[in-house]
């Protein structure tokens, strides 16, 4: 397996080596959908990200939708919430041809040189998520399972669980915050959750969907329709894209393909068109995979809610 090389702008963060959290798993459920999105291609390689590894998820107990708007443009971006509050969003691994329960998500691992640009693309301050990481090697356990035991005294509260951080850091952010999502194998992965419409964890810092007004999820439909803020139609969709097109790997993304209009089918044909035929080099490149690991654990099809919006060549 090919192995990333650290990140060059993570140079001057000080990173302390450690042997619980060499690795940090996250999950990625919008952009980091693909190698499109992994690589930030769209946005020139701005805020481009390498994972050493990959695996596809299915997020259970969790619905998501168009919400927090983005540091990187005018549109917003994906955001997760629980289903029912009173339990955590949870994952498991899965193929991607598997039972359709959940949501498809992609489970990355990255090595630990990755932290501070994993934290400056979800609009978390860099040198706190290092300091965040630490604490959890002090207390000899694994990023996720240090985060796992706020949740669980928050009784799975998500601004209880901000809140708790916030205790712990002395910081919250106003874009997403790490949260922990705990794997059906007993691993915990982290994932980034808009800082809530309720609130950040610290009543000093406006969460961005607070700052808009953005209660609920969105549909993309729904999102084209807004007059919060001046939204870049273009950029929207070109972001939604980079999320659609994790059904290119066979992960679950019926509930993102659903209520598009179309218009907006039509458009996201014509985006498509222009970079689903490099995907699978490019999720190769993003993932440190090789072809027959690929093939084994993501299979060779689209995802059938996918393939409507696909160029016949392309399917």
């Amino acid at each position: 397996m090919k192995v990333a090389r650290a990140p060059s702008g993570a140079k001057g963060i000080r990173v302390l080596p450690a042997a619980v959290n060499q690795t940090l798993l996250v999950i990625g459920y919008g952009s980091l959908l693909s190698g499109y999105g992994i690589l930030a291609e769209r946005r020139g390689g701005k805020s481009r990200l390498v994972a050493r590894d990959a695996f596809p998820v299915r997020l259970t107990n969790a619905r998501r939708g168009l919400a927090k708007p983005s540091s990187h443009g005018h549109y917003l971006a994906m955001d997760l919430e629980p289903i029912d509050p009173a339990l955590p969003i949870s994952a498991r691994a899965a193929n991607g041809s598997g039972a359709n329960d959940g949501i498809g998500a992609l489970g990355l691992v990255f090595d630990r040189e990755w932290a501070p640009l994993i934290a400056r693309r979800e609009e978390y301050d860099e040198r706190q998520f290092v300091r965040l990481i630490d604490l959890a090697d002090r207390a000899g356990q694994p990023l996720g399972d240090f985060l796992l035991a706020l949740a669980r005294r928050a009784n799975w509260s998500l601004l209880g669980y901000r809140r708790a951080l916030f205790d712990l850091l002395g910081y919250t952010s106003e874009g997403y915050i790490f949260h922990p999502a705990p794997l059906e194998d007993g691993r915990v992965a982290i994932v980034a959750i808009g800082s809530g419409f309720e609130g950040s964890g610290d009543s000093s810092v406006r969460s961005k969907r607070n700052e808009y007004g953005m209660d609920r999820l969105l549909t993309l439909t729904e999102a084209m329709r807004l007059d919060a803020f001046a939204l870049d139609r273009e950029g929207q969709i070109g972001y939604f894209v980079e999320c659609l097109l994790g059904g290119w790997h066979g992960l679950e993304i019926a509930d993102l393909a659903a209520d598009l209009d179309g218009d907006l089918r039509a458009a996201i044909r014509a985006r498509l068109d222009e970079v689903a035929r490099g995907e699978h080099e490019r999720f190769l490149r993003a993932t440190s995979l090789a072809h027959a690991r690929y093939t084994a654990a993501f299979g060779a099809r689209p995802h059938a809610a996918l393939t409507p919006m696909l160029a016949p060549d392309a399917r």
